[in-house]
Order: structure tokens, then C-alpha cells, then sequence
């Protein structure tokens, strides 16, 4: 389960950070590919992992009345996304159809999802961006979902943009991009990415002022270190 505490650490990180986290624990291919925001809010998505998988429509099982029955997947899916929750949609990669419109992701607002992602693309892209609600997908796509994917599986393992996806795992986004956090290492990469942050923000500073990155970043010089301690408790970080 996501405490409080490590939603408000990830939200305060960057995937590329995260990112650096992960692999150091030799996880490489956790950031979804070619997925971007739709308008970036100014806060990161976080959530656990609630899934919808596609498979390529079959024309005879995919007709447009498929939509009047109310256990369709990707209806049932967005009623059932528990609040908190990042809506995580495998499109296959595929954005010549559209994974949703702007009234699914309304109504995922509606109920309290902190976000979705889909590695296909969403159609009302223009709807979407004034929702408040974190969107991620590759492109827009106005031909209904029908006619390229066939809602097929919920809450399952899933694969988004090369990234596994498992439910609950703990998905990040931010203004570039979105990553997975397998949930059990979500607690110590958090804590992980704090502190990375914090020193990289002083790095930064440093730069500013016109330093050599060489002995800085990475801190191979002691006096980097001793400088980093003395910045800390100067910034109270």
C-alpha cells in the first residue's frame, strides 16, 4: 500500500531521478516509452497501478453496440478504478485509434484517479488538457478505439510503452514523461530520490556559480562533501 509519506516524496522527484534509482537496482526499463503529458498540471501523477489491456480488435466481437453493455471492460474498468489510482491503459503502442475520449477520463477525475496513461493515443486531446487531471499518451487519436483495439482484460500485468506493469506497482509522472516503481521498492526509492534531488539541486547551484562538474558530480572530491554538509544545513535540506 502507498503511505502518504512516499506519495508526497514521489512527488516531489523527477522520473529521471527515479529512474537512476531503479537502475541502480538493475530495473532498466521501467520509464514507458514515447508517452508524453497532454498538459502538465505542475505536480507529479503518483499512484498504484490500475490497468486496462487491449488486443486488436476483431471486427465481428467489436461492433459500436458493444458499448450498451455495461461489463464492456473498458467501461466496467473506469467504474471500478479505485480512487487514487493511476488509470494504465496497454494500447499496444498503437495510437491510430484512440484508448478513451475526454468523458472516460472525465469520469475517472469524476472518481478520484490521480491519473492515466496510455501508451496509444486519446482522442478530445483539447478536453483533456482542461481537465484537472494528470493525462499521459503518445498522440492524439480521433477514430474511436473500436476500430483498432479490443478491450480485453482488467487489472492485470500489462505491458506500456516496453515498461511491465503490474497492479499496484506505483506509477510516477511528471513534465516529461512516466514511470513504474515496482511497489516494493516504492518506500526505498522514494527516500532514495529525496536525497539524490537534494544533493543535485545543490550540484546545480554550484554550476551556476561557475564550478567544474569534475570532483562535484559525482562527489569524488572530499571537499565536495564537506561543502554538500555545510550547504544542507545552510538550506535547512
Amino acid at each position: 500500500m502507498l503511505s502518504t509519506a512516499t506519495r508526497d516524496k514521489l512527488k516531489q522527484v523527477s522520473t529521471a531521478t527515479l529512474a537512476t534509482a531503479l537502475y541502480k537496482r538493475g530495473f532498466r526499463n521501467q520509464y514507458i516509452q514515447n508517452v508524453h503529458p497532454i498538459a502538465f498540471k505542475g505536480e507529479n501523477m503518483v499512484g498504484p497501478a490500475f490497468t486496462l489491456r487491449y488486443m486488436p480488435a476483431r471486427e465481428d466481437l467489436n461492433p459500436v453496440s458493444v458499448f450498451q453493455d455495461r461489463a464492456h471492460p473498458q467501461r466496467k474498468a473506469v467504474e471500478e478504478c479505485p480512487p487514487g489510482a493511476v488509470f494504465v491503459v496497454d494500447s499496444r503502442k498503437d495510437a491510430r485509434a484512440a484508448s478513451a475520449g475526454s468523458i472516460l477520463v472525465a469520469r475517472l477525475m469524476v472518481r478520484g484517479a490521480a491519473g492515466v496513461v496510455s501508451d496509444g493515443g486519446f482522442r478530445d486531446t483539447p478536453d483533456i488538457a482542461a481537465l484537472a487531471i494528470p493525462s499521459y499518451h503518445q498522440r492524439p487519436a480521433a477514430p474511436t478505439n473500436l476500430t483498432v483495439h479490443q478491450a480485453i482484460d482488467i487489472n492485470v500485468p500489462v505491458g506500456c510503452g516496453d515498461a511491465p506493469v503490474f497492479p499496484g506497482d506505483i506509477v510516477v509522472g511528471d513534465g516529461e514523461g512516466v514511470i513504474v516503481i515496482p511497489a516494493h521498492l516504492a518506500d526505498e526509492i522514494a527516500e532514495e530520490a529525496v536525497e539524490m534531488t537534494v544533493f543535485e539541486d545543490f550540484v546545480t547551484e554550484k554550476v551556476l556559480e561557475g564550478r567544474t562538474i569534475l570532483g562535484l558530480y559525482p562527489a569524488t572530491e572530499e571537499q565536495t562533501k564537506v561543502d554538500f554538509a555545510a550547504w544542507r544545513q545552510e538550506k535547512g535540506r
